[in-house]
C-alpha cells in the first residue's frame, strides 16, 4: 500500500456546501425486509429535491445489480455489501449529496465501521432505525420473502433464522406502523434539520 497516496480534491468540501446551500451527508436507514426503508427514502429524497438539495438514494438492492453483483447473503457477504455501500455513500455525501441510503445492514459492527469512516472524514453521518415490528414486516411482504421462508423456500432471513441487531442509539428511531409514508419521511427531513442545522426541510 506505500505506492497509494490520497489525492486531495482542489474544491473544498465547503465550498461545495456554498454553492447548494446545504451540508453533504449520508442518512443510513436500516431496519428489516419490508420494513418500509426505501419507500420512506425515496419519499424523503422527493421532499428535499422539492426544498432545493441535492439528495441522492443509495438502496442496496439497485447496487446489488451492479457494484455488488457478486456478492451473495452469507455473512461475510452482507458485511462486505455493507462496507461498499458505505464508502460509496462517504464519496457522495463528500461530494455534497444528502445520501439516503436504505439497506438492511443486519449486524451493528458493519454500520459502525461505516459510521467510523464518516467520522474520520469529517461527513455527517446518522443511523436511521426503521422501527416496523417484524410481524408487520411478514404482512406487508414486498418481495415475497416471507411467503418464501414459510414455505421452505429460503433459508437465512434476516430476523427471522438469521440475526438482526437493532440499533442501541440511532439519531432517529422511526416508527411506522399506522402511519402513512408522508408523515414518516416528513419527520426523517425534520430530523435532518434539527442535527444539522441546516435549511433542508
Amino acid at each position: 500500500m506505500s505506492d497509494i497516496r490520497w489525492h486531495p480534491q482542489s474544491v473544498a468540501r465547503g465550498e461545495r456546501a456554498e454553492r447548494v446551500g446545504h451540508v453533504g451527508a449520508t442518512i443510513w436507514m436500516t431496519g428489516l425486509s419490508g420494513s418500509g426503508k426505501s419507500t420512506i427514502a425515496n419519499e424523503a429524497a422527493r421532499i428535499l429535491f422539492a426544498a432545493g438539495a441535492n439528495a441522492y438514494v443509495l438502496d442496496g438492492d439497485n447496487l446489488r445489480h451492479g457494484l455488488n453483483s457478486d456478492l451473495g447473503f452469507s455473512d461475510a457477504d452482507r458485511a462486505e455489501n455493507v462496507r461498499r455501500c458505505g464508502e460509496v455513500a462517504l464519496t457522495l455525501a463528500d461530494a455534497g449529496l444528502v445520501v439516503l441510503a436504505p439497506l438492511i445492514s443486519p449486524f451493528a459492527a458493519g454500520r459502525n465501521a461505516v459510521r467510523r469512516r464518516h467520522h474520520d472524514a469529517g461527513v455527517p453521518f446518522a443511523e436511521v432505525f426503521v422501527a416496523t415490528p417484524l410481524r408487520e414486516c411478514a404482512e406487508r411482504d414486498p418481495k415475497g420473502l416471507y411467503a418464501k421462508q414459510q414455505k421452505g423456500e429460503l433459508t437465512g432471513l434476516t430476523g427471522v433464522d438469521a440475526p438482526y441487531e437493532a440499533p442501541e442509539s440511532p439519531e432517529l428511531l422511526l416508527v411506522t406502523s399506522n402511519r402513512s409514508v408522508g408523515d414518516c419521511a416528513a419527520e426523517l427531513v425534520s430530523a435532518l434539520s434539527r442535527l444539522w442545522k441546516t435549511d433542508i426541510r
